[in-house]
């Protein structure tokens, strides 16, 4: 491949050297091919998944069924929904065109714009350990409030995430190699030493440390839900969910960590394949959050019928029947129901001002045996 050959003459002043924004200068005709497709395939499946993840928690949140864990999730499937709609389809056209063509301010803002998404869902997935399962209350503030201290753990969260992926940004050029244009990330020896702490430290504290402390935190909490709590239902399918959500970003993402800590320690470079490997499972990780939450979150699952019902039926007109009570008495009684049934369906439009007159008169009557009006129907003067 055209790529081992050009990561082995980069300058010698460089200490590493990546790629930036997916592999480039491949020459294999399958590649070029098979990973758009695939990408984009990723891409569609995840972006629909998430958003009816994102309808049905606002739907939830607008009916007061809001709770804590469920503004956080609904976090996390909007930083998936950026992930699959801003950083995968630059993967997609990088390896179809297997050169860079987006430009200088894409190159330089694309590696860390995913790393910030990445490291956000760590560390929301580590702060739903504190946040509360049951419904918020909003007597006061509407149907859409969430705590304060939410808002507060998701503007930090933001903030760490932007800022440790800023050397992203720092290393990230456009380098001419022959007619082509490749984007790429170069640190020079003199920053190395720095570099090298900062690279041991970046990847332990956005995603060894919280992964392994959320993993532990809800094994223990469903250990204690099943086991000891009263009623331990509910809170044990919810933390089940959540530990099923980090164990699934822990495997999916160990691979783009892994291969990204060993470009940038300075060890040998990383089969090709592995490195193209770690980059779709860390979108597919993206498509799988929506999967799990349908699946195995009630209420994300009867939200979602319930989302299929109202799109099904859209358009249908649906006209109430009015069923009249069957009684024991005479057809005066009969009569009455079915008027008073009319009037409470919301019939205003039409009054019965006679008929009920008529029948109201004749409610309850008697009738004698001698003065009946239909004598021809007694069974003895019929014969």
């Amino acid at each position: 491949m055209l790529f081992s050959a050009f990561a082995s003459s980069v300058k010698t002043n460089v200490s590493f050297f990546d790629f930036v924004g997916g592999v480039q200068l491949l020459q294999r005709g399958d590649t070029r091919t098979a990973m758009p497709v695939l990408l984009i395939g990723i891409c569609v499946s995840g972006a629909v998944g998430n958003l009816l993840v994102l309808l049905i928690f606002i739907r939830d949140f607008r009916n007061g069924r809001g709770s804590e864990v469920k503004a956080l999730l609904a976090s996390l499937a909007s930083t998936d929904l950026a992930i699959l709609l801003l950083c995968a389809p630059v993967r997609a056209v990088t390896y179809y065109k297997q050169t860079w063509t987006l430009g200088s301010f894409v190159c330089s803002t694309t590696d860390w714009f995913q790393h910030s998404c990445v490291v956000a869902k760590t560390l929301i997935l580590a702060v739903t350990t504190r946040a509360k399962h049951t419904l918020v209350p909003s007597p006061a503030r509407g149907a859409l409030y969430t705590p304060t201290w939410i808002h507060g753990a998701l503007a930090f969260i933001w903030i760490v995430s932007m800022i440790f992926p800023i050397p992203q940004m720092l290393f990230a050029s456009l380098v001419q190699h022959g007619r082509n244009t490749i984007c790429v990330s170069e640190m020079p020896v003199c920053a190395s030493d720095f570099m090298s702490l900062f690279y041991k430290i970046y990847p332990t504290a956005t995603f060894v440390v919280p992964v392994i402390f959320t993993l532990a935190y809800y094994t223990k909490t469903l250990h204690t839900a099943v086991n000891h709590a009263p009623s331990p239902q509910h809170q044990s399918k919810v933390t089940l969910v959540l530990l099923c959500l980090s164990g699934a970003l822990g495997l999916m993402l160990l691979p783009e960590w892994g291969t990204f800590t060993w470009i940038r320690l300075g060890y040998n470079k990383p089969p090709v394949g592995l490195i193209i490997f770690a980059q779709v499972l860390l979108y597919a990780c993206s498509s799988v959050s929506p999967v799990i939450l349908m699946t195995m979150y009630d209420d994300v699952r009867q939200g979602l019928i319930t989302i299929w019902f109202i799109a099904t039926c859209r358009g249908s007109k649906h006209v109430p029947s009015i069923k009249c009570q069957t009684t024991d008495g005479n057809g005066a009684e009969v009569g009455s129901n079915a008027v008073a049934n009319a009037v409470s369906a919301g019939d205003t439009e039409k009054t019965f001002p006679d008929v009920e007159h008529f029948w109201t008169g004749r409610r309850n009557t008697n009738v004698e045996e001698e003065q009946d009006p239909v004598p021809w129907e007694r069974e003895e003067k019929m014969l």
